[in-house]
């Protein structure tokens, strides 16, 4: 089965072709960053716009990178959420017209299980069951995968993702969009010593999560040190350096204290790391001395694939189409959608 996988969640196109047999075949993406720069954060209207602008060409480019004619093609994927409602529509009806005029079934894949299966692209992927940090943007979540579709949240955030607060920390230290990669950046930069920001719900039992409260804490100590009532620090480089590194610290051990406790308390010996943050050097470093203590195999996809893409949708969508899921005439998109709303799959292939 060759399938096409369509990605339009937020503010990046993402198309690629994945065949059973041989592969990924070919992958395009376009990125959105230089759009939305200028307004310090993604602009959904625009982002739509985008979106249906750049996906004819994607699709041609994957389909001659690919050497992939369109009677070869045996069925459509494309995000059917969560995401930015309007972006999603783009990518559901555009897939969907042209799943039904080239009469291939069509499937709505969940974004955040097209992640949670990028590292199964790789050239040694993990088995099930396994346990899963998925970290991006918008989510943040521990999860036990016993096999496709059949996903225990065991741990969830509160209030803000850990991109998001990534992201939040990096505008208050004056650093552009996208925030994370340049807070990133900023934190080699610092010394680790000068501040130790609070590692939040890890002093008490549980595996859920807490961001907004760091957040703050990186604020107040930009406000104490000279930042401006906005937050915005008017300190110098070092300084600004310093304040990213405790933040990045302590959102990190924070992520491999809660990995740790759920691999103590599932038994489970493998962890992916799916999602946008999983490209985090120092989150990588971190969770990798933690596999080593433990004994556990720690999977990731590459970096490429950490991000929003199209590989995943179509991987993701092989399966469920291989296993008999199709969508009906209709197309919907949803803005929220649970995982663990998902149907289990028999043949995980």
């Amino acid at each position: 089965m060759r399938v096409i996988g369509i990605e339009t969640s937020c503010d990046e196109t993402g198309v690629a072709i994945y065949d059973r047999d041989e592969g990924l075949l070919g992958h395009a993406l376009y990125s959105q960053i230089e759009l939305h720069q200028a307004y310090g954060g993604v602009v959904p209207e625009l982002a739509s716009r985008d979106h249906i602008r750049r996906l004819i060409p994607l699709l041609r480019q994957v389909l001659e990178q690919s050497s992939t004619s369109r009677a070869q093609i045996n069925g459509i994927a494309y995000t059917g959420g969560p995401g930015l409602v309007g972006a999603l529509l783009v990518g559901a009806s555009f897939g969907r017209s042209l799943a039904w005029s080239w009469g291939v079934p069509a499937v709505a894949v969940h974004h955040l299980e097209g992640h949670l299966l990028a590292p199964m692209l790789e050239a040694a992927p993990p088995s099930a069951p396994f346990l899963a940090l998925l970290v991006s943007g918008g989510h943040t979540l521990l999860i036990r995968v016993d096999g496709i579709g059949q996903y225990q949240i065991l741990g969830e955030t509160l209030d803000d993702a850990v991109g998001e607060a990534f992201d939040k920390t990096a505008k208050l230290l004056g650093l552009g969009y996208p925030g994370g990669p340049a807070l990133e950046r900023l934190a080699a930069q610092g010394d680790a010593g000068r501040f130790r920001f609070p590692r939040p719900m890890t002093d008490r039992p549980g595996l859920d999560f807490s961001f907004s409260g760091l957040k703050t804490y990186a604020m107040n100590t930009l406000q104490a040190q000279g930042g401006t009532s906005s937050g915005e620090t008017q300190g110098d480089e070092q300084f600004r350096g310093d304040v990213a590194c405790a933040f990045q610290q302590a959102a990190v051990e924070t992520l491999a204290i809660k990995c740790r406790r759920a691999l103590q308390q599932t038994g489970l010996s493998r962890l992916v790391i799916a999602g946008g943050v999983g490209a985090n050097s120092s989150l990588r470093e971190r969770l990798n001395l933690l596999g080593q203590e433990l004994g556990v195999s720690l999977y990731y996809p590459r970096l490429e694939f950490c991000t929003d893409n199209g590989a995943m949708i179509a991987y993701a969508g092989c399966l469920r189409l291989e296993a008999g899921q199709t969508e009906g005439p209709a197309f919907n998109a949803r803005a929220r959608w649970p995982i663990d709303e998902l149907q289990g799959l028999r043949a995980e292939g």
